[in-house]
């Protein structure tokens, strides 16, 4: 099947796949649109196979990647994801190909997964079969796996501040997101009646810049909540679970 690269040119009329038809979205998406360009300017490719589906695969140099992880001289991949009646034909499997055939003059290629399968991050199973390994953990439940190119390059690790957390000082919630995925931020709208309307403090912080990402207190930065500066989850909050939350507080 053929593939279409995403570049400045044609990014305007193509789809970006994880927000093909939902309208509510069309905010988010021109956002990631834009922050997609932003980023081939550093390297990032965003491969997808020329189909009406989610079938693609996004990565750039580690270096520039937004996540707390020192990697330098590696690929790493931000998402890939073959979803529906796409799976179980390989699609996968031909994307990862042709990512590591692309950077085969790198150390290697980076990839984020839970230590089980989590909503948000690549399935772990899928890179093992494939000849990644775990090179670095970070609590509660999330490893880096790496394929090595050149066997003497440092292993990526994560930063220190991955799992710092905000700190036993902060209360309340704390929301921090970027605009990676196209529904973070239509969400976060949504929140705000509920936002406005709690007795609990709860803050929104979005991630605008790589320094940014790269200091964050969590390896997930496309989207994350903190409750009492502890890491709470990596689910995107609809204006329902955030009620229940401060509920709860």
């Amino acid at each position: 099947m053929d593939k279409v690269i995403l570049t400045p040119e044609n990014i305007g009329r193509e789809h970006i796949c994880c927000a093909m038809s939902d309208k509510k979205s069309a905010d988010g998406v021109e956002a990631k649109k834009e922050w997609l360009t932003c980023r081939m300017k550093e390297g990032l490719k965003f491969i997808k196979l020329d189909v009406r589906g989610k079938v693609f695969i996004e990565y750039l140099p580690a270096e520039y990647a937004w996540v707390p992880v020192e990697a330098d001289g590696y690929t790493f991949i931000n998402c890939l994801w073959v979803a529906g009646s796409f799976k179980g034909h390989g699609y996968g499997r031909e994307l990862l190909e042709t990512c590591e055939e692309d950077v085969a003059a790198t150390n290697g290629v980076v990839v984020m997964v839970g230590k089980k399968k989590l909503p948000y991050l690549s399935d772990k199973a899928f890179f093992i079969k494939h000849g990644y390994e775990v090179c670095d953990a970070c609590a509660p439940n999330i490893e880096l796996l790496v394929k090595r190119f050149r066997q003497d390059a440092p292993l990526p690790r994560f930063k220190a501040c991955a799992s710092a957390g905000l700190g036993d000082d902060v209360k309340g919630i704390d929301i921090f997101y970027t605009v990676q995925c196209p529904f973070t931020m239509p969400y976060i709208k949504l929140l705000e009646p509920v936002i406005q309307a709690a007795s609990v403090p709860v803050r929104v912080h979005p991630i605008t810049t790589r320094e940014m990402a790269r200091e964050h207190r969590e390896p997930h930065t496309t989207y994350c909540v903190f409750v009492d500066g502890k890491f709470y989850t990596r689910e995107v909050l609809t204006p329902a679970k955030l009620q229940k939350l401060l509920e709860k507080q």
